[in-house]
């Protein structure tokens, strides 16, 4: 078969092509092996072009099967549904739904209007927990302030008096200061 030599010559332009040494890679020429690929194409029996047509025909053949087979399981699901619908245990089920749902919303009405009873009295407590904690927050403040404003009261006393002593001091030394003055002459 005129294919196999083809793969053979193939293989043998790879095995002495020209190395790139730490790669791994060959170099080869490109138009060579494109003229090898191009008659391994030609040269493929028609018994395998075939065979690709007829798998290419088995998978659209299978895909339009699916796509039956889902449109009968839609219709016979809708079918069984419709029969369901109609007999009397699925009535009779509907019924019972519709008291079952209708004492929960009784019961579901009779729960929110307690929570309202109870959300009522919950603001009240909670208003006057925070007047409570709002009266007791501005007597600390008003005492701190008392304390912080007796403290400076009495840093800024110490502070002129200082300042007092301070300028005495400067005062005699300059008086001292201008009594040696007026001796020398």
């Amino acid at each position: 078969m005129n294919v196999m030599k083809l793969l053979e010559y193939l293989q043998d332009i790879l095995d002495t092509s020209h190395k790139i040494p730490l790669t791994g890679k060959v170099t080869v020429s490109r138009k060579e092996i494109s003229k090898i690929i191009n008659q391994i194409i030609n040269d493929l029996p028609d018994e395998l072009k075939k065979a690709q047509w007829i798998l290419d025909e088995k998978e659209r053949i299978i895909s339009e099967a699916m796509k039956e087979a889902e449109i009968v399981k839609e219709q016979s699901i809708e079918r069984v549904k419709r029969e369901i619908q109609t007999h009397d245990i699925t009535r009779t089920a509907q019924v019972r739904a519709e008291e079952i749902i209708s004492s929960a919303q009784r019961e579901a009405d009779e729960i929110i209007s307690s929570a309202q009873r109870d959300s009522k009295e919950i603001r009240i407590g909670a208003r006057d927990y925070a007047d409570e904690i709002l009266c007791d927050l501005e007597k600390q403040i008003q005492s701190k302030m008392v304390a912080i404003l007796e403290n400076l009261k009495l840093n800024v006393e110490h502070f002129a008096s200082e300042m007092q002593d301070e300028a005495a001091t400067t005062v005699e030394t300059i008086r001292e200061n201008i009594k040696e003055l007026r001796k020398i002459k």
